[in-house]
């Protein structure tokens, strides 16, 4: 009994503990206005790693936080762990907030960012499948990332692809229309009063074509945060396009759950692996 009692402690150890690794996302930061030396830990970009060994695929998982903060545990490292058990290697972004106060141009900020995880993981792994998942306004950077792929914002010397490969959106920001979006998660990327076609840049609803990965959506009708309307929106656009999709939609829950919804006893991620299994 007092070894399966310490077999146990050792197991428990080794699931918290599984983020082995955390590295910076550059030698270089791009895009700022202040030395490396005077920039404060919360606005240096990182990855965690959580490797499966054997994995032939991987997530970049993205929080969300309004882009005012990073929700990294409950829609960072949780969602790594619940990949790692459905055979994924899974990396989570710390990524960099948008602010005037330590970059050129703020808006383009976290895009960096994402396209340089993707590019960090394409370029150190040999993985087939490569997917990007993001919540709330992590899911607004995960969109991003998913049809601005080829608007290319770091160095990318060797031409790696920085095309996810699915994407799964859970309460997602999408559109930057003042009549749907998440007003906080708007202001602090792009600005209350936007020119037109930045407006339309970050509204990932106009931006959705023929190339967009086949998406995965999760959202609650009782989303008071980001009006469900968002990921309706998004569904369209990719329909229209002949984009593979689908939608988990709860009743309640509002915003922010994570990976539990406890209103409700389905379980968005095992549609969501349901569903990439069946996919080509």
């Amino acid at each position: 009994m007092k070894l399966l009692y310490i077999f146990l402690f050792v197991a428990l150890i080794n699931y918290y503990t599984l983020a082995q690794e955390k590295i910076a996302l550059y030698s270089t930061i791009p895009n700022t206005n202040k030395t490396a030396e005077t920039l404060s830990a919360i606005d240096i970009p990182s990855l965690y790693i959580y490797e499966k060994e054997g994995s032939d695929k991987a997530v970049l998982v993205i929080p969300g936080g309004g882009y005012g903060h990073v929700a990294i545990d409950h829609e960072g490292h949780a969602i790594a762990k619940e990949f790692n058990k459905h055979g994924y290697s899974a990396y989570v972004l710390y990524y960099r907030l948008p602010k005037d106060s330590t970059m050129i141009d703020r808006k383009i900020g976290p895009l960096q960012d994402a396209q340089r995880a993707m590019q960090v993981i394409r370029e150190k792994h040999d993985y087939k499948k490569i997917g990007v998942i993001g919540f709330s306004a992590g899911g607004h950077l995960a969109a991003t990332l998913s049809n601005h792929y080829d608007d290319v914002k770091i160095p990318n010397d060797s031409k790696t692809s920085l095309r996810p490969d699915f994407s799964a959106l859970i309460y997602p920001v999408i559109s930057m229309d003042d009549a749907v979006t998440h007003k906080g998660s708007k202001r602090n990327l792009i600005g209350e009063h936007p020119e037109p076609n930045v407006e339309r840049y970050y509204s990932l609803d106009k931006q959705v074509d023929k190339q967009t990965p086949m998406t995965f959506l999760v959202h609650a009708k009782d989303d008071k945060a980001v009006p469900i309307e968002n990921a309706l929106r998004y569904k369209m656009a990719l329909d229209e396009n002949g984009i593979a999709n689908e939608i988990e939609i709860y009743e309640t829950g509002g915003h922010g759950f994570g990976l539990i919804n406890k209103t409700d006893p389905k379980s968005w991620s095992d549609s969501l692996f349901n569903w990439l299994s069946t996919q080509n």
